[in-house]
């Protein structure tokens, strides 16, 4: 019976054995990293609704969005968040935020309300907003650093007056919570009951206890964002002449399979012919490169030389990091003219840092001009563990680099420099040679 049965299940398989391929190649192409970061295992945007104040119609709340991505920062033009309320709440009034929308407010003859909208889109205030409408810790346009760089500024908070509720009914937590920073890619989890927060008030010398506290994550994957490669790396060494470009087409080409761009313009800095593109036109067609030359190698010491480069004409980056991964890093290591620590990893993997720009020097990277990209570099000395340093077989150059949280695409390590081979150093019969010239010379 069992004999009669293995048949009929391989005839039922075999009609299906191309979505069964099409399944083990989407399965093996997944990347991990989309969902889960082992660099940053905990990371997330977490956003606290906390109720702090009941009203006649509802309530006084407070909403906290931290950012407790290590190196994933929010950039200009910042965060929005959005919501979809439970009832018929309405905002009265707001301080540190805006709604993108009134909405129809006209049901309320004889007041003005902030927003009537049932899915209200929130952003941050400019840091020029006047003094009535501002809260602490609002106001910077929408940006919120990452948490191992900046934790002062790694979160916003605004107040709001909500209206429109039953005096009788309990609150109900807002649904469908969305957080864009800018653009999607952010799936947020449902509003959690929480452990209510305690405030510290009258100048740290009295606490006070909200009502009610809500909790969700948001967290980014790149699957979701869809978005192309941002970034690619290119290698060089002290001792090979050979350059590795970042590979061609590495963040996509608009010809078709992949191939070479053609590049119009008489200024270094070309273009694609008949379009408006911003970013430069290249073999990678990358927005940012990262190049990582190894410059010198001493006894105790070796050094390291690392320049970004931005191909964006229109565009510059104003809060930017890069995150390298290299086992070197568990050793000391000396950065010029770029902040830097060291970035907590998870399991076997191998050390990493993150680095960022000095304040008033080179905390923003340029724009492209007409000759050549906008540029960031550093010089890295990377004292040696002699059990573990080698310049063979590609270990001196990194596992992985990113580049504002995105991964940047790397070369095969088939292409990576290589150390001169052993049978270009002169052998013994060189030197005999040379040695038997120099002492006829010496004695002639």
């Amino acid at each position: 019976m069992e004999e009669q049965a293995r048949p009929r299940i391989m005839e039922l398989l075999i009609p299906h054995k191309e979505a069964l391929v099409l399944i083990l190649l989407l399965v093996e192409s997944w990347n991990l990293a989309d969902c889960y970061d082992p660099l940053d295992p905990n990371g997330n945007i977490t956003v606290t609704f906390d109720i702090f104040q009941w009203t006649q119609e509802g309530y006084m709340a407070r909403v906290t969005i931290q950012n407790y991505y290590q190196y994933r920062h929010v950039e200009i033009p910042g965060w929005s968040l959005g919501w979809t309320w439970a009832e018929q709440e309405v905002i009265e009034s707001m301080a540190g935020a805006l709604a993108t929308q009134q909405g129809d407010c006209s049901r309320y003859k004889y007041r003005t309300l902030h927003c009537c909208k049932r899915d209200p889109v929130i952003i941050d205030l400019t840091p020029d907003a006047a003094p009535e409408n501002r809260t602490a810790n609002c106001c910077h346009s929408g940006i919120l650093s990452a948490w191992a760089i900046d934790q002062s500024t790694s979160f916003s908070s605004f107040i709001m007056v909500v209206g429109g509720l039953d005096p009788k009914a309990a609150p109900q937590k807002p649904q469908n919570l969305t957080f864009l920073a800018p653009g999607s890619g952010y799936t947020c989890g449902p509003f959690e009951v929480h452990t209510p927060t305690v405030f510290s008030v009258v100048e740290g010398r009295r606490e006070e206890q909200a009502f009610k506290t809500w909790k969700s994550a948001c967290t980014y994957s790149s699957f979701v964002a869809n978005n192309a490669p941002a970034c690619c790396v290119s290698l060089s060494t002290f001792y090979n002449p050979k350059i590795t470009p970042c590979s061609v087409c590495s963040c996509g080409c608009q010809a078709s399979g992949n191939e070479r761009p053609t590049c119009v313009g008489d200024s270094e800095m070309k273009r694609l012919p008949g379009d408006d593109n911003s970013v430069g036109c290249s073999d990678h067609m990358c927005p940012v490169r990262v190049h990582w030359h190894v410059k010198s190698n001493y006894i105790d010491y070796w050094k390291v030389k690392v320049t970004v480069s931005n191909y964006n004409f229109a565009s510059k980056f104003s809060n930017w990091n890069l995150v390298i991964q290299h086992p070197a890093f568990g050793q000391r290591t000396l950065s010029h003219s770029f902040n830097s620590t060291g970035l907590a990893t998870v399991g076997n993997m191998d050390e990493a840092a993150i680095f960022w720009g000095l304040e008033y020097y080179n905390k923003e990277l340029l724009q492209a001009g007409d000759k050549e990209p906008g540029s960031v570099m550093t010089e890295m000395v990377m004292h040696k563990d002699p059990e573990s340093f080698t310049l063979r077989n590609g270990w001196a150059f990194p596992r992985r680099v990113y580049f504002n949280a995105e991964i940047c695409e790397m070369p095969m390590p088939d292409d990576f420099p290589r150390l001169p081979n052993t049978s270009s150093r002169p052998s013994n019969a060189c030197y005999l040679i040379f040695i038997l010239s120099f002492l006829i010379l010496l004695f002639h």
